[in-house]
C-alpha cells in the first residue's frame, strides 16, 4: 500500500558549470508489504541518491568514512545508505569545508544516499565537559579541548552544508539510568528543539527525521512519539535506546513507541545493529537501523556466524583450514581460512581488519535482505522463530563489561 501522508514529488534546478540542470527528487515512503503476525513491514524510501529498500541496516562512516572500507567494496556488498556524524565532522574539517568540496557525496565519493546524524548523542555523552541551556549545548571538543556551542539552528546549518538525504533533528539524550521527571525536561526540550530545527531547515532536498525520546518510560515514549507525529517530519528516529538498558527493555519500550508513530513514515532506532536486535526489532516495527558494532567487533576479532559471535583470536583456530562459516558467498570467507585470519588479526595487520569488517558487514547486510524477502513471502515469523532457537546471543554481563572498557577508553584518548 502507499501511504497517504508520503512527502511529495519536488523539482530542483541547479546550476552547473554556467548551464542549468534540472532534477527531480523526491523523499517518498512505501509501505508494500505488512507482516500479519508481527508489526514487520517491508517498504522503500526514495531519496535523490537512490532507493534504500526497508527493513535496512546503515553501516557507520563517522569520520566520512566507514572504517578500513572503500566504497567501492560498500557497493559490492550491498548497502544502500551510510550514516556519518555531525558532530566529528564538524569539529573536523568542519562543514563549511565539505560544503565548499561539493558535500559529503562528492567529498567521500559515494554516490548512493547519505544520512548524518545531528550530533546529539556524542555531545551529550561529553557528561562533564557540558552545559545544557534552553538555547542549545556548550561543550568542549573531545579533540582539542576548544569550546563549541551547539543550538538547533546550527546543527541545521552544519548538517546542510554536509548534504546528506536524510538529517537528524538535535536531541537530547538521556544516559541509562535517569529520574522521570530529568527525563520528561529532556524529553520536552527535545521536542522544542526538534519545531526549532524545522523552522531553521532550509533545503528541500534534505529529509528532516524528528526524534522520539523518553527514556525507559512508556508513557513518555508514547507522549513524545505522537507530539513529534503532529509535527509532520519526513521520517521518526527513535533514540535514547541501546544505551545500558537490559534488550527486554529496548523491546518493551519499543512496543509501546512504534504504535504512536505513523504508519506511513519511515522508523528509524538509531545506534542499534546486533543480528538478534535486527530481527527483534523489525517485529516490532522498526524499518532502518545503524550501528558500529559490527564494524568495531571485527577489528578486534569477534565474527558474525549463524549460531552467533566466533572469536578468531581463540587458539583452537590456529590450524583450521576452514573459512569463518560454510556457505557464506563473501569475499574473506570465500577465499580464507581462519588459520590465516587469526594469524592476521593476531600480528595486526591491517588486512584482517578489512576482511573481518567484510564478513560482518556481509552477514548484516544478507540478513536484512533475508528479513525483506521473508516479510514479502509471509515467512517472517518462521524466520524468527528459527533464529530465536539457533543463535546464541552474548551475555548481558559481558556486554556491560564492553561498555565500561569503550568508556576507559575514550577517557584514555581525551
Amino acid at each position: 500500500m502507499r501511504g497517504a501522508g508520503s512527502a511529495p514529488r519536488f523539482c530542483v534546478t541547479l546550476n552547473c558549470f554556467g548551464g542549468e540542470t534540472t532534477l527531480t527528487l523526491m523523499f517518498e515512503f512505501t509501505v508494500e508489504t505488512n507482516c500479519r503476525e508481527t508489526a514487520a513491514r517491508m517498504g522503500v524510501l526514495e531519496t535523490p541518491h537512490g532507493r534504500l529498500h526497508t527493513p535496512a541496516f546503515m553501516p557507520v562512516g563517522t569520520q566520512a568514512t566507514v572504517k578500513t572500507l572503500s566504497p567501492i567494496e560498500l557497493r559490492e556488498l550491498g548497502a544502500e545508505c551510510i550514516l556519518s556524524n555531525s558532530y566529528h565532522l564538524q569539529l573536523r574539517p568542519g562543514s563549511e569545508v565539505i560544503a565548499r568540496q561539493g558535500g559529503l557525496h562528492h567529498f567521500m565519493g559515494w554516490d548512493r544516499a547519505i544520512l548524518t546524524d545531528s550530533g546529539g548523542f556524542q555531545v551529550f555523552s561529553l557528561a562533564h565537559l557540558r552545559k545544557i541551556t534552553e538555547e542549545g549545548v556548550r561543550f568542549r571538543s573531545h579533540i582539542d579541548g576548544s569550546e563549541q556551542f551547539f543550538t538547533p539552528e546550527g546543527v541545521m546549518r552544519i548538517e546542510e552544508g554536509l548534504g546528506a538525504d536524510i538529517i537528524m533533528a538535535f536531541d537530547e539524550c538521556t544516559p541509562y539510568p535517569s529520574s522521570f521527571q530529568y527525563t520528561r525536561e529532556a524529553m520536552e526540550r527535545t521536542h522544542r528543539w526538534a519545531e526549532r530545527c524545522l523552522r531553521a531547515k532550509a533545503r528541500e532536498d534534505q529529509a528532516l527525521f524528528g526524534i522520539v525520546q523518553g527514556g525507559m518510560y512508556p508513557e513518555l515514549r508514547r507522549e513524545s512519539a505522537e507530539q513529534l507525529s503532529q509535527m509532520g517530519f519526513h521520517g521518526y528516529g527513535i533514540g535514547g535506546l541501546s544505551v545500558g538498558e537490559p534488550k527486554a527493555t529496548m523491546y518493551s519500550v519499543l512496543e509501546e513507541t512504534t504504535p504512536h508513530l505513523p504508519m506511513d513514515k519511515p522508523r528509524y532506532l538509531m545506534g542499534v545493529g546486533s543480528p538478534e536486535d535486527l530481527l527483534e526489532c523489525v517485529a516490532r516495527g522498526v524499518d532502518m537501523f545503524d550501528c558500529v558494532l559490527p564494524t568495531r567487533i571485527a577489528r578486534n576479532g569477534a565474527l558474525f556466524t549463524r549460531e552467533g559471535r566466533l572469536n578468531i583470536r581463540n587458539a583452537r583456530h590456529r590450524e583450521d583450514s576452514s573459512p569463518v562459516e560454510d556457505g557464506c558467498e563473501c569475499y574473506c570467507c570465500r577465499h580464507f581460512s581462519r588459520a590465516y585470519l587469526r594469524h592476521l588479526i593476531m600480528s595486526e595487520e591491517v588486512l584482517g581488519l578489512r576482511l573481518t569488517t567484510i564478513h560482518n558487514l556481509h552477514f548484516l547486510l544478507k540478513l536484512v535482505r533475508h528479513i525483506r524477502s521473508s516479510i514479502a513471502q509471509g515467512t517472517f515469523p518462521q524466520l524468527l522463530s528459527n533464529f530465536r532457537d539457533h543463535y546464541i546471543i552474548v551475555d548481558e554481563r559481558v556486554r556491560a563489561a564492553n561498555r565500561v572498557a569503550r568508556a576507559a577508553a575514550f577517557e584514555t584518548r581525551r
